[in-house]
């Protein structure tokens, strides 16, 4: 190990190499400063996608793409876990948004008498009982009953057996924890770690504004990440709607499209068919670095994420971004965005209702003292408490406390 005395084996549900922000940024160069190495375990969505991870080695095994290949995912991951113990030093076995693999997890950490760690970034048995919920029966009886079969057995596996072994669950969002706690998880075994940022690719001054000269002139708002039907994002275009009638200039940038062919499509028509052409500009998918030229254009940045139990317990990042920027945003009430807003005090938060999103906007477009007091606050909060730096330190720490309870 080296320097390093804590060594952390996660087995991941995402693809390797990692391409997430909060795996990349958080694990990587942030919680190696704390000196805490992180080796991952998972599978390679392309065998030829090999690449240097900066938090130690990778052990892929397997591809994540097909249901044949999902029933053998836990062998693999039994493998690689087997293979990364007998040449490293392992201090904690962690599993994220895995549940059989989770189960895998508890046997081999109790076998080897380490800390057993569970990350839980969404609510995957309720993703799954939604998604047979939504698919119902239009894809045939073995379809429906594959899906409903595994939300079953997914519920009793991850509420029976993985979450109840786990030493400590490090959980996506305060709603998350109080959501799981009237479960029977005990709090106390529970830490928050919420979306954040890489503070350092955020810097207003280091970017250079878009020159697309469609933004010339306009009062320009901008909605940057996912499209999708589950998001409700229409509601972004009634909200264009509801604000050019006020606000003849009104520019919506949607700086990201849809996830597929079928959505993309969808946006595009719903656009149409409200003849919100000269009002709203999808970019379709862009560079982070482009993304954020179209947001430094921006006076105000909009985050309506529709509520519900799985929405309720999410940590967007959208948010956070534009705060980062220094753009006052306008987000609803779902518990973390509520969180930011009045802890930052940078932006307004509103229902997603047309008319309160619409107020929300025209406040901030026509107040230039909250507009200037907003895009003041918002890039200290995100310094102090939702860069990955800052959540590195916290992580690591609860790391620490969980190794001495164990001692």
């Amino acid at each position: 190990m080296g320097v390093n005395k804590i060594t952390i084996l996660m087995v991941m549900r995402d693809t390797l190499p990692p391409k997430r922000p909060d795996v990349l940024s958080l694990f990587g160069p942030n919680i190696v400063k704390s000196g805490i190495n992180t080796l991952l375990v998972g599978q390679f969505s392309d065998p030829k996608e090999i690449l240097p991870w900066c938090g130690g080695e990778t052990y892929g095994l397997g591809r994540s793409k097909g249901m044949l290949m999902g029933f053998f995912i836990p062998f693999f991951d039994f493998f690689s876990i087997v293979k990364a113990f007998r040449k490293n030093t392992i201090t904690f076995l962690q599993v994220r948004d895995k549940i059989a693999s989770g189960i895998v997890g508890c046997v081999v950490a109790k076998i080897a008498k380490v800390p057993f760690i569970y990350w839980m970034s969404f609510p995957i048995v309720e993703g799954y009982e939604s998604r047979t919920e939504s698919v119902g029966r239009k894809k045939g009886l073995v379809i429906w009953g594959a899906n409903k079969i595994r939300a079953l057995l997914s519920r009793f596996f991850f509420y029976r057996i993985v979450l109840p072994f786990a030493d400590h669950i490090f959980v996506q969002s305060e709603a998350m924890r109080d959501w799981l706690t009237k479960k029977g998880v005990p709090n106390e075994r529970m830490t928050a770690v919420p979306m954040g940022v890489d503070t350092s690719l955020l810097q207003r001054k280091l970017i250079v504004p878009s020159t697309d000269v469609r933004l010339d002139g306009r009062r320009v708002i901008t909605y940057v990440g996912v499209l999708a039907k589950a998001r409700n994002s229409e509601f972004l275009l009634d909200l264009v709607l509801a604000l050019k009638e006020s606000e003849p200039t009104i520019l919506l940038v949607l700086a990201g499209d849809a996830a597929s062919g079928d959505e993309r499509q969808w946006i595009r028509e719903e656009i149409a068919q409200r003849q919100l052409e000269s009002h709203v500009l999808l970019t379709g998918w862009l560079s982070q670095d482009k993304a954020l030229q179209y947001a430094v254009r921006a006076e105000v940045g909009i985050s309506p994420i529709p509520r519900g139990e799985l929405f309720d317990v999410s940590s967007p990042t959208k948010l956070v971004e534009y705060l980062a920027l220094g753009l006052p945003g306008v987000a609803n009430d779902i518990p973390d965005q509520k969180l930011v807003i009045e802890r930052s005090g940078a932006g307004l938060c509103v229902p997603m209702e047309i008319n309160a999103f619409r107020d929300a906007v025209l406040r901030l477009l026509r107040d230039p003292e909250l507009h200037k007091q907003c895009a003041e606050l918002g890039p200290g909060f995100v310094l102090a408490e939702r860069s990955y730096e800052t959540l590195a330190k916290n992580v690591s720490e609860t790391y620490k406390s969980v190794l001495a309870q164990k001692k």
